[in-house]
């Protein structure tokens, strides 16, 4: 992941509810289902070891562990994500270990349409931010003599704990 995207999702993330967190899980795990093929590729090229693949995919499974733990299994379609998230995490693993790349567009393929169907979700969920005491972003450009700069105000006014 690049860290323009680590940069994105860490805003996002202050900003998001509940919902969105997951919708931000999903897009993680694929980030870093893309980032283990391109990896996975340049190691086949270069015939070196692969850590970088090895590095992407332990993350992506920590993005499916963290999806196991928002689960609320007392409701009903929690047991059948949980199935799908075990699934992908055993795949993962056989995918690591045979160094396919094949396994990995298996689990995209379960991944893509629940990130699908929970950005529809998000978009009917009008709770607020789940961090509550987040840094306000209100970011602009400005135009200097053969330079563009990004402003964000607010720095730092209304964050850390209130006692």
């Amino acid at each position: 992941m690049k860290k323009e995207d680590k940069q994105q999702f860490t805003l996002r993330i202050t900003q998001a509810n509940s919902t969105q967190l997951v919708v931000i899980l999903y897009e993680m795990l694929l980030c870093y289902l893309e980032d283990a093929a391109e990896a996975l590729a340049e190691d086949k090229e270069t015939k070196g070891e692969p850590d970088g693949f090895r590095e992407a995919v332990r993350k992506a499974r920590g993005c499916l562990n963290e999806l196991i733990g928002s689960l609320h299994m007392q409701y009903e379609p929690a047991p059948a994500l949980m199935q799908l998230y075990l699934f992908c995490i055993r795949r993962l693993a056989l995918g690591e270990q045979r160094r396919d790349d094949g396994i990995l567009d298996e689990v995209r393929k379960v991944i893509k349409p629940l990130r699908d169907s929970y950005r529809q979700l998000a978009e009917l969920n009008s709770d607020g931010p789940v961090m509550r005491n987040s840094q306000t972003v209100y970011a602009g450009l400005t135009y200097g003599r053969n330079t563009l700069t990004e402003n964000m105000a607010d720095q730092g006014t209304n964050r850390g704990m209130l006692v």
